[in-house]
């Protein structure tokens, strides 16, 4: 009886003395609306936030659905969680947009998404090999809010 007593009071010891899990961000699986403040588009974007396959903790996965459909293109991919902060990285054909909105030429870009896991408010910064009309290429960085809708 004393063994048992002891061997609990042991067990509950070491509990107390093992330090708690990380705490993460609550998966956040739903539709939001990608509000870009100041990005030169006149589109809308929608995130439909799903698991990534295979389902892991620290990953969710980024459908971005533009609206009109019209002379964008959907971009997907996996953004990873560390330290609180998600990260999603694409590649995206039109990311900048020179000349007149609706029919100027465009740019492919690598679009670099990273946000806090609990505000929902982040940077993405979109970096492109050469600029409108034969400039240099650069990066351009745009704060952005996501919404649940």
């Amino acid at each position: 009886m004393k063994l048992r007593t002891v061997a609990t009071s042991l067990v509950l010891a070491a509990g107390t003395l093992l330090p708690a899990a990380p705490a993460q961000a609550a998966p956040f699986f739903a539709n939001y609306s990608l509000n870009v403040e100041g990005r030169y588009d006149f589109h809308t974007w929608t995130w439909a936030v799903t698991y990534c396959i295979p389902a892991a903790p620290d990953c969710a996965h980024i459908k971005a659905i533009p609206m009109p459909i019209a002379k964008a293109f959907e971009y997907s991919g996996d953004a990873r969680l560390t330290d609180g902060r998600y990260t999603l990285t694409v590649d995206v054909p039109d990311g900048l947009r020179c000349g007149n909105v609706y029919y100027g030429p465009i740019i492919p870009t690598r679009d670099v998404y990273e946000w806090d896991a609990e505000t929902l408010r982040g940077t993405l910064t979109s970096s492109f090999a050469a600029g409108c009309d034969g400039a240099p290429g650069g990066a351009l960085r745009y704060p952005f809010t996501l919404v649940r809708l």
